[in-house]
Order: C-alpha cells, then structure tokens, then sequence
C-alpha cells in the first residue's frame, strides 16, 4: 500500500473504535484515516497494563509505518495505560480518548458530581478519575464497570429488555450518587445510549469521548498546521486493517460506522 503521510492513524482493541471514527468522518471529512483493528488481541480491558502496552506500542509501531502524521489511540483502556508511554516515544502527536472526555464532562457538569463508566480494564486504571481531579479538583467522581455492554453492542442488542436490565442494574449507583453527567468511557457504549439515557434520565448529561476526541484531533491538527482543507468526491480515504477475522469486523463494525466498510485487510505483525 502507498504511504499517506497525511493520514490519521486510529486504532482500537476491535470494532469500538469506529465510533471514533465515525466522529472523525464527520468533523474533519477532508481526513484520510487508515484504521486498525487489533482483533487477534481484543479485549485489551481484562488484560495486564503491562500487556496493553505491549500492543499499544505495535499498533501504533504498524501505523507509524504507514506514514501517518498523528496517532488517535481510540481504546479507552489503551488510552489509560499507555498513552504517556506513545507519546514520548513516538515523533507525533498522539491524542487518546480519555482527557478529551475528561474535559468535556467538567464542562458540562453543574454540580460537579461525575459519573464514569468502562470496562474493568479502563475502571480499575483510575484514569478518568485522575484526569478529571487534576483538571478541577472540585469535582467528585464515581465509576462503574459495565462490562456486558461491550457484548451487547456487538451482538447488536441495544433496545429491549435485556440490554435495560443490564443498564438498570449497572447505573443505579450512579443514579444514588446523584451525578449529573455520565462519560461513555467505552467506545461501544455509544451504541447503547439510548437505553442508557432513558435509565439515567434527562437530567444527566451524556458525553461521548468519541465525540470529544474528534475536537480534540482537529485542535491539534489546526495547532500545528497541518489539518487537511475539507474537500469532495474521493480525496479523503478510510483503509482498514484488522489482527483477526475480517469478515467479522465488517460485518459487526457496520453497526458502529454506520455504514458498509468494505475492504478489510488482514495483517500480522
């Protein structure tokens, strides 16, 4: 494959990530991304911090070598654990999922009391938490694993009765909490905001780190002039590769991205 050296580098654990994606497509459409999937390896949230680093650095090693200009490490676990690591080893930027989530909940807080939730793997990191003190340290933070949403997501189980059971049973402590705003620390819980929203109720404000991020790219990129003028037609491209099962990710990432993927590469590395 050609190298693009303006493209922007994203990876994830799996299909998650595509979330961010979508985001990015949306607010930077003039953006080639090449995104990779590290389905041999997924799920990163039951795993060591140790490990996650070890795959953080060979995605981002496999992307590098693409010729991208700025790496989106769109894993919140990854983000939580190896993030500092990517960046200073690598001669990029590189912008992770958590803090911009971080900042937008403290923006949209009014009572300073913040939920959070994730997998095991990003909870137990204390990453969000960390942030978020250390951007006002006025502001309480209460977490919740959720680890079944990811499944859910996946398997395409966003509405009825089972994935609202599971929402009602993993967010009533928040709701005791009296938070009022929940980050979706997990770039599958998107798929599941409606049912997250209607447990939680119109007062809490939900907030997207997909979202977020994608703001948090286009800052970047505009601060070191390097961000692409949008344009039409067929100059920005979206490749994808996966670790794993292509067919696979096709066929379940079109939940998240919204759309066809089309071409899948299978790579090893």
């Amino acid at each position: 494959m050609a190298r693009d050296p303006k493209a922007i580098g994203v990876f994830d654990s799996g299909v998650g990530g595509l979330t961010v994606l979508a985001r990015l497509a949306e607010q930077l459409p003039g953006e080639s991304v090449i995104y990779l999937g590290d389905t041999a390896r997924v799920p990163y949230g039951t795993k060591s911090a140790e490990t996650v680093v070890r795959y953080a650095r060979a995605c981002a090693a496999f992307l590098c070598d693409k010729g991208i200009k700025l790496l989106v490490v769109a894993c919140n676990t990854a983000s939580a654990h190896a993030l500092d690591i990517l960046r200073t080893e690598l001669d990029m930027p590189v912008v992770g999922v958590v803090e911009p989530g971080a900042r937008a909940a403290i923006r949209c807080t009014r009572n300073k009391r913040v939920g959070v939730i994730g997998t095991r793997g990003t909870i137990q990191s204390d990453e969000y938490s960390r942030v978020i003190r250390s951007l006002d340290p006025a502001v309480r933070v209460f977490t919740k694993a959720c680890p079944l949403f990811v499944p859910l997501a996946e398997e395409g189980w966003t509405d009825g009765d089972v994935p609202w059971g599971a929402a009602q049973v993993y967010l009533g402590e928040l709701l005791a909490c009296e938070v009022d705003t929940l980050v979706l620390g997990c770039t599958h819980y998107p798929l599941l905001r409606n049912v997250i929203g209607q447990v939680m109720g119109e007062g809490v404000a939900l907030v997207d780190s997909a979202q977020a991020t994608a703001a948090a790219v286009q800052e970047t990129l505009a601060g070191i002039g390097m961000l692409r003028p949008e344009r039409t037609g067929a100059f920005a491209q979206q490749r994808f590769f996966v670790t794993d099962a292509p067919e696979s990710f096709a066929r379940v990432g079109k939940r998240f991205l919204g759309r066809d993927i089309g071409a899948v590469e299978w790579v090893d590395f």
